[in-house]
C-alpha cells in the first residue's frame, strides 16, 4: 500500500503560496490564480509541495510537468480523495501504465471507475489480488473479481503458497482451500480464524470430499465441538466410525431418532445410534452438551 501522510491545510496553503511567490502567480479577490504554465514548468524541488494541493486543476497541470515522475505519481495515488476523472487522466498516459506500481495504485483507489478497475485487477500479482479482497477501499465488484481470479489459480499453486493463503485469505478462498484438500494445507486451513462454520458444513456436504479432510475435521478440537458439525459428520460416510460414535452421547434424543431413520446415515453407524437411544430409554440419561463455538 502507499504510505503518504495527509498534510494539514496550513501546509498545503504555505506550499502553494511559496510556489506562487516564486513563480509570480497572481491573486484575484483574495484567491490564488493558478498559472498552469508555471506549474507545468516548475522545477523538481517544488513538485513535492504541489503534490498536496487540493485543487485538481493544479494536479492536472502537474501531470504535464516533465520533472513529474513515477515516484511522484505513486505518492499522489495515495490520496484517496482524487476524482475518477483525474484517475482516468493518469490511465491515459501509456508511459505511466507500463509501471506495475502505478497500475496497482490505481487498482486499489476507491474512486477508480469499474470499467478500468476490472481490467487492472486482472493484471495484479496474486499477493495483491489477495490483498484487494480485504481492501476496504476496493469496490465490491473488484473484490469479487479478485477472489475469482485467486480461486482460478488454486489448482496450480504449490503447497507453500496455499499455506500462505490459508493464513490470510478471505472466507471464500479459505473454503476453497479446505475442499482442495492438499494434505500439507488442511491443518492450517482448519486453524484459520477466517474459516467459518458455514464453510465447514458446506465442505462436509460435498459427496466427493476426501476422507482425510473429513477425518481432520472430526479430530479438530474447534470444529468437532460444534453441534451442527457433529451432526454433519454423523451423516458423512467418510467420517471415522470410532470418532463419530463418541459424539452420540452429546446428540439430542430427537436428533438421534431422526438419524436412526435417515438414509443419509452410514449403515454401520445406525446400530450404535439405536443402542444409544435404547440406553437412554432404559436409564433415563440426558444427552451431554457439545461445546458451542463462541
Amino acid at each position: 500500500m502507499f504510505l503518504c501522510g495527509e498534510p494539514s491545510d496550513s501546509t498545503r496553503c504555505a506550499g502553494l503560496l511559496c510556489f506562487c511567490w516564486m513563480t509570480g502567480a497572481k491573486s484575484m479577490d483574495g484567491k490564488l490564480e493558478i498559472d498552469r504554465e508555471s506549474i507545468r514548468s516548475a522545477p523538481q524541488e517544488q513538485i513535492s509541495s504541489l503534490l498536496h494541493e487540493n485543487r485538481e486543476e493544479v494536479l492536472f497541470a502537474l501531470l504535464e510537468n516533465p520533472h513529474f515522475d513515477e515516484s511522484h505519481l505513486c505518492l499522489l495515488l495515495g490520496r484517496k480523495e482524487l476524482s475518477s476523472i483525474f484517475l482516468e487522466e493518469i490511465a491515459g498516459h501509456k508511459e505511466w501504465m507500463t509501471s506495475y506500481r502505478v497500475r496497482r495504485g490505481l487498482a486499489f483507489h476507491p474512486h477508480l471507475s469499474q470499467t478500468l478497475g476490472l481490467r487492472l485487477v486482472r493484471e495484479l500479482y496474486l499477493a495483491d489480488q489477495v490483498q484487494l479482497t480485504f481492501s476496504p477501499s476496493g469496490a465490491p465488484a473488484l473484490r469479487h473479481l479478485a477472489e475469482d481470479l485467486v480461486l482460478s489459480k488454486l489448482p496450480q499453486l504449490p503447497p507453500s503458497q496455499k499455506m500462505a493463503l490459508a493464513r490470510r485469505a478471505s472466507v471464500r478462498i479459505i473454503g476453497a482451500l479446505l475442499v482442495d484438500a492438499s494434505p500439507e494445507v488442511v491443518p492450517t486451513v482448519l486453524d484459520s480464524p477466517f474459516l467459518s462454520e458455514g464453510q465447514v458444513l458446506r465442505a462436509l456436504a460435498r459427496i466427493m470430499l476426501p476422507a482425510r479432510v473429513v477425518a481432520a475435521i472430526a479430530e479438530h478440537r474447534r470444529w468437532s465441538s460444534i453441534y451442527s458439525v457433529r451432526l454433519a459428520l454423523l451423516r458423512n460416510s467418510q467420517a471415522p466410525l470410532a470418532r463419530v460414535i463418541a459424539f452420540l452421547p452429546s446428540i439430542s434424543t430427537t436428533d438421534l431418532r431422526v438419524l436412526a431413520e435417515s438414509s443419509s446415515v452410514p449403515s454401520n453407524l445406525r446400530p450404535h445410534i439405536r443402542r444409544e437411544l435404547a440406553n437412554r430409554m432404559q436409564h433415563g440419561k440426558a444427552p451431554s452438551k457439545a461445546r458451542s463455538l463462541t
